[in-house]
């Protein structure tokens, strides 16, 4: 391991990388070597380490020499975000306003890390180089310091008028709070996109992880795939500062950069003449000839497969041209910017908008700028911007897209990125279709169940219509006595009036007691409401005591309601829940002719578990000779157990539960019976779901 930046902090920051190696890879011990520039090659070539971790230009000249190989490129992390190239930057006091340019730096101490750092002086040199400097001979000195931070401080101090290290130490001493970045400036600085730090050369692949030709490939093949296995955010990666590891990048360009120096193995290149090399290897020239002319014969042969090839594309461009122009969905194409950059005819017929209008310009400004209740809606809550952020679909079935006229229409969308051959998302599709047809169908549907809802429970009031009117031939059989009662005091002239105003007031009682179950016949059987409201489960358990009281002590049924104190309340159509209930409770009604009276029992039970409400049936009837494929089928259109029974009333109940986003199920008793139970989710202020 080159330490750049001393022994102790080498050890404190990748030891933890060796000991996840010795987890991961079994049999081995992996321990760190810490070691200086003038170190690192003797102990590769003398084979006292398996593998090497080092800086691209140590790594390049180790390769040639010694036949070390790549297997995975660190991804180093500043700043929360990875990278995985680094540069050089040549730096001096902020005060100094003597340097302002590389050229200002003629006739000064210049201080970097050693001559065999990339980052801490051969990137600095090459950049001195274009400028036609000589480190060696225009500076009035040219010193080393051994580590990055020292150079840092010797320029800070004075003792160095400029220095050059790599990118991201100047930033990581002053997060470390060992410096203040304001007191530095940067000589020759560039700009390079997604690339944060203050550099003053080109951009260079990271440290490679490279294993010595002695390290047998099986386990370089296990090492590496334990380095990249590793999460970014793993304790080893934190304690090295970096985010994981990548594939082995290209070192070209640092082979490049060491062939126009001529540093490490490139530092003979071309002191021969061609005329030395013609004497000395002519046979090789005869066979590079050869092979040479063998060449000539496969590019000809490649080149007639380029032009095959290229029809080939050709003929695939126009054929998905084709496809897009007959596919009925709308489909367009985003860049990062969220400009479009084509559109099908079936967007243009479906928007109003010409392909030419939208190509080039924001595509949620002109499609996507409104949603559906006129609130604005921001880009950055747009799925197709989300795509290029995460990496991933996103599949949208209830939105809307606004034609060009002003008007808006229902779609469903998908959103795709679009990755180049590097695997980097460079933009989007996005696949619509305008779903007005199936909504409208859907709003008939809906309207559909409810009018058979309606018509179950005027249904099953008829059936019931001789219960009510004996529930109802009380209160009226006692206003008529009370009355006739009233008339004769009155006609008597004997009695006070107060006695009067006290059969007055039964009657009054008598009549409202009549009202009231009026109301809920009336309530029960009116149509609903068209929009959504809290809904109290133990009231609407209460009301449907109240329906069906006189029924069930008509059956010999007793009847009980277990409620939960402080239930919450749901959110939907209150006479459709009504309806299930009644409906399940009248079933179990009925399912109990056959139970022997002493055994009857119907309890109505409600209770709140988390995020849920429930209300449960309970009954001593159901599921007496009932087999399991019976009770799988209860719910099923048509089907019925009853010998009158049309089997929609259940049908119906599930079809209400599961509009509200609820679930209805049916299980045996293990006492006899059967447990009906919805559960449906609790209403929250914020959110109506």
């Amino acid at each position: 391991m080159l330490s750049h930046r001393g022994y102790e902090a080498t050890l404190a920051n990748w030891s933890p990388t060796a000991d996840y190696l010795s987890q991961k890879v079994d049999g081995y011990r992996f321990s760190i070597v810490p070691l200086n520039f003038e170190e690192i090659g003797p102990a590769v070539g003398a084979g006292r380490v398996d593998f090497v971790l080092a800086n691209p230009g140590i790594y390049v000249t180790l390769e040639v020499r010694y036949g070390i190989a790549r297997i995975a490129t660190l991804n180093n992390l500043r700043g929360g975000i990875p990278y995985n190239v680094f540069g050089g930057v040549i730096f001096t006091r902020a005060d100094r306003t003597d340097i302002r340019q590389l050229s200002d730096l003629v006739g000064h101490r210049f201080m970097a890390v050693d001559e065999t750092s990339l980052g801490g002086f051969q990137m600095a040199w090459r950049e001195l180089s274009e400028a036609d400097i000589d480190p060696y001979s225009d500076f009035s000195s040219l010193t080393f310091a051994g580590t990055h931070d020292q150079v840092v401080m010797a320029v800070r101090d004075g003792r160095a008028d400029a220095g050059t290290v790599r990118t991201d130490i100047l930033e990581r001493m002053e997060r470390a709070g060992r410096i203040d970045g304001d007191e530095f400036r940067v000589i020759h600085p560039q700009v390079h996109f997604e690339f944060p730090f203050r550099h003053s050369t080109a951009l260079y692949p990271e440290w490679p992880f490279a294993k010595v030709k002695g390290t047998s490939n099986e386990l370089a093949q296990r090492v590496a795939v334990a380095l990249l296995d590793m999460p970014s955010t793993h304790p080893a990666a934190v304690a090295g500062s970096y985010a994981g590891w990548t594939v082995p990048l290209d070192y070209q360009p640092v082979h490049e950069l060491f062939k126009e120096l001529r540093l490490g193995p490139y530092r003979d290149l071309g002191r021969f003449t061609l005329l030395d090399v013609a004497r000395k290897y002519w046979y090789w020239l005869l066979t590079a000839l050869t092979v040479l002319l063998m060449m000539g014969s496969v590019l000809a042969w490649v080149a007639r497969l380029n032009k095959a090839l290229a029809r080939a594309k050709l003929g695939l461009e126009r054929e998905n041209e084709m496809i897009l122009r007959a596919v009925g969905d709308g489909v367009y194409g985003v860049d990062l910017q969220g400009r479009c950059t084509f559109a099908n005819p079936a967007l243009e017929r479906i928007t109003g908008w010409k392909a030419d209008e939208l190509i080039g310009e924001n595509q949620h400004d002109l499609l996507h700028h409104t949603r559906a209740d006129g609130s604005p809606h921001p880009p950055v809550e747009c799925p197709v911007f989300a795509t290029f952020r995460d990496n991933v679909s996103h599949y949208v079935d209830n939105d809307v897209f606004w034609r060009k006229d002003g008007t808006s229409f229902p779609v469903e969308y998908v959103s795709t990125p679009v990755r180049n051959d590097e695997g980097d998302t460079v933009g989007a599709v996005v696949v619509f279709r305008d779903v007005t047809a199936r909504r409208q169908a859907e709003e008939q549907l809906c309207q559909h169940q409810a009018e058979l809802a309606h018509s179950a429970r005027l249904s099953s009031m008829g059936e019931m219509a001789s219960g009510i009117a004996h529930e109802l031939n009380q209160p009226l059989a006692a206003i008529a006595t009370y009355t006739s009662a009233c008339i004769r005091m009155l006609k008597g002239g004997a009695s006070s009036q107060q006695e009067v105003l006290e059969v007055m007031e039964r009657v009054s009682a008598q009549a409202e007691r009549a009202g009231g179950i009026l109301r809920q016949i009336r309530s029960f059987i009116r149509k609903e409401e068209p929009e959504w409201k809290p809904v109290e489960l133990n009231q609407v358990t209460h009301q449907v005591k109240t329906l069906l009281g006189t029924e069930a002590r008509r059956k010999g049924v007793p009847f009980r309601l277990e409620l939960a104190d402080g239930l919450p309340p749901v959110i939907g159509y209150q006479i459709q829940l009504e309806q299930v209930v009644f409906n399940l409770a009248r079933n179990a009604i009925e399912a109990m002719a056959e139970t022997p009276a002493e055994q009857r029992e119907l309890v109505i039970a409600t209770a709140c578990s988390g995020e849920s409400v429930e209300v449960a049936v309970h009954d001593r009837g159901h599921g007496h000779g009932l087999s399991d494929e019976v009770f799988g089928r209860l719910f099923d259109p048509f089907f019925t157990t009853k010998s009158s029974g049309m089997g929609l009333g259940l049908s119906i109940a599930r079809a209400i539960i599961e509009s509200h986003n609820g679930q209805l199920s049916a299980t045996p008793r293990p006492e006899g019976g059967a447990i009906f139970r919805f559960v449906l989710p609790r209403y929250r202020e914020n959110r109506h779901e």
